[in-house]
C-alpha cells in the first residue's frame, strides 16, 4: 500500500514528538563515559579510532594504549602521527598471545601498559583514552579484573574511556555506560583473503 504525503507527514510528526519528548527527559548534559567495544566481529578498534577522529575535530587531547598488538605498521598510527600536539600513542604489547607463547612476558607487558594507562588517566589534559585490546589482557588474567574495573570506575568525571577487544568480562560490561557488541555475519578471511593494508591495518 502506498503511503500518501499527508499520511507520511502525520507519521513523521508523531515520531518527532516522541523523539523530542525522549530527548527532553534526559537531564545529564556531560559525563565521562566508559565505552566497551567487544564481540567476535571486525571493527572494534576501527570504531574506537573513529571516536579519536571526532575528538580531534574538537581539539581534544587523546591517549591511546595498545595492550596486545605489537609494533604493527598501521594506517591509523600514521594518520594520527600528524597530530603530535593532540595524540599520545603507546604500543605496549608484544604481539598476539599465540605469537609470544610466553605468559610471564605477556603479563609483564600488560602491567607496563596498565602503568601507562594510570599515568594518562591522571593527566587532566586528556579527554579521551583508548585502551585497545584491554579485554584480551583481562580475558587471559594478565591483569586483576577487580583492580582494573575499580580504577576505570573511579576515573575523573570528564574523562571518556574506550575499551576494545573480544570477550569483555561481565564485570566490565556491568560497569560500562555503553557496550557495543560487534557481530560477525561474514568475513573475507574465511574465503582465503589475508589482512590488507588500509582495511585491517
Amino acid at each position: 500500500m502506498t503511503t500518501t504525503p499527508d499520511r507520511h507527514r502525520e507519521k513523521m510528526a508523531h515520531r518527532k514528538a516522541v523523539q523530542d519528548a525522549e530527548v527532553a527527559s534526559k537531564t545529564v548534559t556531560e559525563k565521562g563515559l566508559l565505552i566497551v567495544h567487544t564481540g567476535p566481529g571486525k571493527g572494534k578498534t576501527s570504531a574506537a579510532m573513529g571516536l579519536v577522529l571526532r575528538a580531534l575535530g574538537y581539539g581534544w587531547q587523546v591517549g591511546i594504549v595498545q595492550f596486545i598488538k605489537g609494533a604493527w605498521d598501521t594506517g591509523e598510527k600514521h594518520a594520527l602521527e600528524r597530530f603530535p600536539d593532540l595524540v599520545r600513542w603507546h604500543t605496549m604489547g608484544e604481539g598476539f598471545t599465540w605469537e609470544t607463547q610466553d605468559r610471564a612476558r605477556d603479563v609483564a607487558a600488560a602491567e607496563r601498559a596498565w602503568r601507562k594507562v594510570q599515568e594518562l588517566m591522571a593527566d587532566a589534559s586528556i579527554k579521551l583514552l583508548i585502551l585497545d585490546e584491554l579485554n584480551i589482557a583481562l580475558r587471559y588474567d594478565y591483569l586483576d579484573l577487580d583492580m582494573v574495573v575499580a580504577a576505570l570506575g573511579a576515573r575523573r568525571p570528564d574523562l571518556h574511556i574506550v575499551v576494545t577487544g573480544r570477550n569483555a568480562k561481565p564485570a566490565l560490561i556491568e560497569a560500562a555506560d555503553l557496550v557495543t557488541e560487534m557481530g560477525q555475519v561474514k568475513h573475507h578471511f574465511a574465503a582465503g583473503v589475508k589482512a590488507q593494508q588500509g582495511i585491517e591495518f
